[in-house]
């Protein structure tokens, strides 16, 4: 089949589709991402042919907008922000992802763009099926991850949820009309939309592991968890790096990924006076957030293979997004994680409740102070040790892309 994976975001958010993207053409698929141009190197090898779409995201997280996300301090200010920001480029989305699926035999939609492909798929007389790097649907048993993931009861936690999708729904409003108006489909809204293929179990299958998130006993038929999609990512590491591990005691890696901080700086400063500090050498990814600093125990990087370095550290610092927090887990390694905003903090409760993580250390709490003593319980207690190579052991005997086969058969068959 022809198969077009629509995606939006972040690294993390398109990083985990371009490993399943080459698993379904390995099985005889011919498979497209489409997604934001900035991340066509990611497909380079894999088998899966890229599509572009408009909007950068690294130029949008550190725009006016994107910066302003800091001052929210709760996950629904945080949401509300978002959501605002993502209408734009929603609607700047539309025609491009309608280009890729008008070759296509099936959608296969991420969860940062589900209503859109959705509806796409629906005006094309397209099968389509969502692929979620994070569980979204309400449920009693949680939190709303996207609002931070902290319990507020089952009746709560149920209305979050709620209150999640609804917000998620009024992103696309205008992307939606766009479909109407510009290229003449019959489509309901968003809300609409979404209860109608609610009711008839729309199949969703989730990126992740059952044994890092049990699928919640609440969730309609058609909700499953698939397991992880590792990231096709065939590259080395650099000469200077290499010479950097071979030089002393494995490294800590400290990175945020696609988050921003108000203050690299500091945050940069403070790293380093924690490593040094809790006696350890590190390792600091630059990333969106801009870290950077220099001595004779620490390097700074650019853009590394996580599958690679990560199994030669000592511990990952890092902000708890989905695609990094899968990376920890698979290099079965101790972690702390610097959750930042949205679903980061879920992820990093979970890798606490899992054992592989002493504490968390929010960015907003991040201090010399606050995160040498987490670094310390990281490396030095085995059970932080033992957890993380259990739970690496146990996910490699799994396959995140032979139900989504599965599912594929199920739906054209």
């Amino acid at each position: 089949m022809r198969v077009v994976i629509m995606t939006a975001g972040s690294r993390g958010d398109v990083a985990p589709y371009t490993g399943l993207g080459a698993g379904l053409a390995r099985s005889g698929h011919e498979v497209t991402l489409a997604t934001h141009a900035l991340f066509e190197p990611l497909t380079v090898g894999s088998g899966v042919r890229f599509h572009p779409t408009p909007v950068d995201p690294h130029a949008v997280s550190h725009s006016d907008q994107g910066r302003e996300l800091h001052a929210s301090t709760t996950g629904l200010g945080k949401l509300l922000r978002a959501a605002s920001m993502a209408r734009s480029a929603a609607e700047e989305m539309a025609d491009a992802l309608v280009q890729a699926a008008r070759g296509a035999d099936i959608v296969l939609a991420a969860g940062a763009v589900a209503p859109l492909g959705r509806a796409i798929a629906e005006g094309l007389n397209l099968p389509s099926l969502g692929l979620f790097l994070q569980p979204q649907h309400p449920t009693r048993e949680f939190g709303a991850p996207m609002l931070g993931g902290r319990s507020l009861g089952t009746v709560g936690n149920h209305l979050g949820g709620r209150a999640v999708i609804s917000a998620v729904d009024r992103v696309f409003t205008h992307a939606v009309h766009r479909l109407r108006t510009r290229h003449g489909m019959t489509l309901r809204g968003p809300s609409a939309s979404r209860r109608a293929h609610e009711r008839a179990n729309w199949p969703v299958l989730h990126g992740f592991s059952e044994q890092v998130v049990s699928r919640p006993k609440d969730w309609r038929p058609g909700l499953e968890i698939a397991g992880y999609w590792w990231p096709h990512d065939t590259r080395a590491l650099s000469g200077e790096l290499e010479e950097f591990l071979a030089a002393g005691p494995p490294p800590v890696f400290v990175g945020l990924g696609s988050a921003t901080v108000p203050d690299p700086e500091r945050v940069s400063a403070e790293i380093v006076r924690a490593l040094r500090t809790a006696g350890l050498r590190g390792v600091i990814q630059q990333g969106w957030a801009g870290l950077a600093a220099r001595d004779d125990d620490v390097i700074t990087v650019g853009d590394v293979p996580h599958a690679v370095l990560f199994p030669r550290t000592a511990a990952v610092v890092h902000h708890a997004g989905a695609g990094t927090t899968a990376a920890v887990l698979r290099a079965g390694v101790p972690t702390v994680p610097v959750p930042v905003q949205f679903d980061g903090f879920f992820w990093a409760a979970r890798l606490v409740a899992l054992g592989t993580a002493p504490e968390a250390v929010p960015l907003r709490r991040l201090t010399a102070d606050t995160l040498a003593p987490a670094l310390r319980r990281a490396t030095g207690d085995p059970h932080h040790h033992s957890r993380a190579r259990k739970l690496a052991h146990d996910l490699a005997g799994e396959d995140g892309v032979a139900p989504v086969l599965a599912a594929l058969d199920r739906l054209t068959s």
